[in-house]
Parts: structure tokens; sequence; C-alpha cells
């Protein structure tokens, strides 16, 4: 399927924000081997970290199509996206 640069950037940002969730739990939860974590911490912790890890591969694997459509490099797509991702006006 093929992605629009809008819907790259968009796709980049939710698994931005996957990630920052991923680090909150991280930082929440302190080190599991400092602190063991309870079931729960852990099954939610293990829930986003795979969501993020989901939503990143989807982005590339788009990533890497769009580019190939559009005889561009890959790299070259990936940091435009990325910059627009992080921008509040894209």
């Amino acid at each position: 399927m093929a992605h629009t640069f809008e819907e790259l950037v968009a796709m980049q940002r939710l698994a931005d924000e996957a990630h920052t969730r991923v680090e909150g739990l991280r930082d929440a939860y302190g080190p599991p081997t400092a602190t063991p974590w309870s079931e729960t911490q852990t099954d939610t912790y293990e829930t986003a970290w795979r969501a993020w890890r989901d939503l990143a591969r989807d982005v590339q694997a788009a990533v890497t199509e769009h580019a190939k459509d559009e005889g561009r490099p890959r790299n070259e797509v990936e940091a435009e996206v990325k910059r627009a991702a992080k921008s509040p006006d894209a």
C-alpha cells in the first residue's frame, strides 16, 4: 500500500508517541532489577513496548516503499519524515 508523505509523518508521530510511553513507564517503574515489577507493570510495559515495536516496524516498511516508489534514497526520505514529525507545523 502506497503512503503519502503526510501519512508517513502521521505514522512516525504515532511511533514516537508510543516510544515516549515506553520511556515514561520505564521511568515510572524504575529498573526491574532494582525493584521487581508487579505482573501488571510487566504486562503494561510489554504491551507498550510491542505497540512501539510494531508501529516503528510499520513506518520503516512504509518509508522504504515510499522511497522506492519515488526513486529516492531511503535515508533521505526517512530523515525528512522524522524532521516533519518533530515539527508542529507539518
